[in-house]
């Protein structure tokens, strides 16, 4: 499973073009990349997904497509990440055939023991610490609760939320196999450098 994992946005990015900042990340040891661009249309989102395909292909990472089951299949990505709010992982199982990954953000214990009681291969857990980009979805969790929930899953869990090269170790000693982010990479000076930095922590 992975160790890192990086959540595109491509506003943020710091107005540099996602593809290079990308590139970069996979330089610096991401090993999964998750194509969350919600508001590109199916053929925008299909022909990123080819580019970035092409880059993970070469890095030996992974890509997933977030919630489009159909972009992924047409992309040949190696999966997809499903929201709350998504596809039932069995349902996504039985369209994208045993071969394909299956990922779940989950937000809460009952959301990550639904996820592991499903077909997912593994669930995204928080967030964590306090971060724009997960404020809809409730209070940070803290490493104490995420701790107890993430040793309560069967599947791999991987944390975030907030997470940056100096927390991720704590995240990791919590029960988390890897962490995922957006900004502590897409918006760092040094993508390649950020994550290794945050690959390289304990």
């Amino acid at each position: 499973m992975f160790r890192l994992l990086l959540v595109t946005d491509r506003h943020a990015t710091r107005d540099r073009p996602l593809v290079e900042v990308v590139a970069a990340a996979l330089r610096g040891g991401v090993d999964a990349v998750q194509l969350r661009e919600k508001d590109l249309d199916g053929g925008a989102l299909y022909r990123l997904g080819c580019e970035l395909r092409a880059l993970c292909t070469a890095a030996g990472a992974k890509l997933l497509v977030n919630d489009r089951i159909d972009v992924a299949l047409a992309c040949g990505a190696d999966g997809v990440h499903l929201p709350v709010r998504s596809f039932d992982p069995a349902d996504a199982r039985a369209l994208l055939g045993a071969g394909k990954l299956i990922g779940c953000s989950t937000h809460s214990r009952d959301e990550a023991q639904r996820a592991a009681a499903g077909d997912a291969d593994y669930v995204v857990l928080g967030p964590i610490f306090a971060t724009p980009a997960k404020r809809p979805y409730g209070e940070p969790l803290g490493l104490d609760t995420f701790a107890r929930v993430a040793r309560s899953i069967a599947l791999p869990v991987l944390g975030i939320g907030g997470i940056d090269a100096a927390s991720a170790a704590d995240v990791r000693a919590s029960g988390a196999i890897g962490v995922a982010v957006i900004a502590a990479i897409l918006a760092a000076d040094d993508p390649e450098a950020a994550a290794r930095a945050i690959r390289g922590a304990p």
